[in-house]
């Protein structure tokens, strides 16, 4: 269906897209060419082989598969109307690895269509340290054909590369897995701050649930590792994208007719955290929110 995959265009290199792009340009044996607004990860990259596009215009012209690592739904929108779509043509392939609404997708693809293209959604899963590693989770959604034509390209970003349905459907695995991710947090932030409150150690705590059936990598990775040293930085999935893509879960709940209070009490949380300055630290900084709900109940 879709021509020979020669160049790969990629736009915006942050926290996430930087390292994707490092290792598509270190491991696919294609020319890689990328665009950002920050020409500080564009130099870094220019070590490892990626050329720096002139203009997003130019990528898209020069590139046969254009993957978007950007903020959410907005920005993509906006490259697509702004620059994509009238650069789009047949045996043409955008892949979106933002986490985007399924509405946004679903509007967007039929529109490459019209003009021979591909519109796939393509979001990952993992932290920023799989990003850097290489072992990122990546749900595809759209045609089979197109899904065989990226997938050797997506494997340089990592192991796991699923074809999750039409188009959409990558974005719903996306949306779903943080959705469960959010709450199990909140439920391991509900543990720990019972525990202190009641005079037990939190890390204590959290090793015991690795040995048992309240194990978990969110126990392990957010808890362990982030919640009790209390490692929130900036730059590293920040609570405002959190609950960008919770309220995403939430649009899609509402479609589907599904109640879903657990989804929105954890967003009434990150909300919290966020009205206390914590919107551009690690999510997990959202324990602090508990702790302050807490101090607010215990004084009632």
């Amino acid at each position: 269906m879709t021509a020979e995959i020669k160049t790969v265009g990629f736009v915006g290199v942050g926290a996430m897209g930087e390292h994707m792009c490092r290792h598509v340009a270190t491991k696919s044996g294609k020319r890689v060419i990328a665009y950002d607004t920050n020409p500080a990860p564009l130099a870094r990259l220019s070590q490892h082989g990626v050329e720096m596009a002139t203009s997003l215009s130019a990528l898209a012209k020069d590139a046969d598969l254009v993957l978007l690592s950007l903020p959410g739904g907005p920005e993509v929108e906006a490259v697509s109307e702004e620059t994509l779509l009238p650069a789009a043509r047949p045996d043409w392939i955008v892949a979106d690895m933002s986490t985007t609404p399924v509405g946004t997708t679903r509007a967007l693809g039929p529109r490459y269509v019209e003009k021979g293209a591909v519109f796939l959604d393509a979001p990952v899963a993992r932290t920023q340290k799989a990003a850097i590693d290489g072992n990122l989770s990546i749900m595809i959604g759209g045609p089979e054909d197109t899904f065989a034509a990226v997938r050797d390209v997506m494997l340089c970003m990592g192991p796991e590369v699923t074809h999750c349905g039409e188009s959409g459907c990558g974005q719903i695995a996306k949306i779903l897995n943080n959705m469960v991710l959010f709450q199990t947090g909140n439920a391991i932030i509900e543990a720990l701050t019972i525990a202190r409150r009641n005079g037990m150690d939190g890390k204590l705590l959290l090793e015991i649930f690795t040995k048992g059936s309240a194990d978990s990598f969110v126990a392990r990775q957010q808890g362990l590792e982030a919640m009790i040293p209390e490692d929130f930085p900036e730059g590293r999935f920040p609570t405002r994208y959190a609950l960008k893509d919770l309220s995403y879960a939430l649009m899609l709940a509402e479609d589907g007719g599904v109640p879903a209070e657990g989804a929105e009490l954890i967003s009434k949380r990150l909300r919290k955290a966020i009205d206390m300055g914590l919107g551009e630290n690690y999510w997990a900084i959202v324990i602090k929110a508990m702790e302050a709900l807490a101090d607010e109940h215990r004084d009632r």
